[in-house]
């Protein structure tokens, strides 16, 4: 990525660059990866590494500010995908939250006649929620289908960890089910008689 020669090479192992290519096994340029810590001290060495004779024939470089580019992109990106899931989710619980107090709302005949049937209040409000968590996870499949589809349509490869996969149904669960708790609270409040009455 910082060598833009690589890209547009062929590497071949040692035996058949001698034989097809005429090697003769002194390289001109050596490509070396090092940990971002260790470059000043892997330059300090790599000279009289590569030619211990003469080491001030080799020319040793660094793209070190290609390197500080690379680690301030690379923050600026993280920074943005995790404000951006940030809204995302503030904008699923919300519209969980909406359609759960319409809900609530529009049926009130239905809970006031399970409460008049027997239903508990812990059963009005299992019931919202459990609602709202499918809602949360409805979502969240929907979500993850739609950028599967893209990745495939862009060609992209699909590597996410086990980790990612877990956390992003487990926030969408507790998410949704934050969202639902207030209109599941309020659905089991509702007494027979006034649910019944506002029919």
């Amino acid at each position: 990525m910082l060598a833009s020669a690589i890209d547009t090479s062929v590497l071949v192992g040692y035996p058949a660059a001698r034989k097809y290519l005429g090697f003769d096994g002194h390289p001109s340029t050596i490509y070396l990866r090092a940990q971002t810590d260790r470059v000043n001290a892997v330059d300090n060495l790599l000279a009289a590494t590569a030619n211990p004779e003469n080491p001030s024939e080799v020319n040793v470089s660094q793209p070190s500010g290609a390197l500080v580019a690379q680690a301030d992109a690379k923050s600026a990106l993280n920074g943005l995908f995790l404000g951006l899931g940030a809204v995302a989710l503030l904008v699923g619980a919300v519209g969980v939250a909406n359609i759960m107090i319409i809900s609530v709302l529009e049926r009130r005949s239905e809970i006031g006649l399970r409460r008049a049937l027997g239903a508990t209040k812990g059963h009005i409000r299992t019931q919202f929620l459990s609602e709202a968590v499918l809602l949360g996870l409805l979502g969240g499949a929907l979500g993850a289908a739609s950028t599967v589809v893209y990745a495939h349509a862009k060609h992209w490869a699909i590597v996410i960890p086990t980790e990612a996969w877990a956390g992003g149904i487990a926030a969408s669960l507790i998410i949704s089910a934050l969202a639902g708790l207030i209109p599941a609270l309020r659905a089991a409040r509702l007494s027979p008689t006034q649910a019944l009455w506002s029919v």
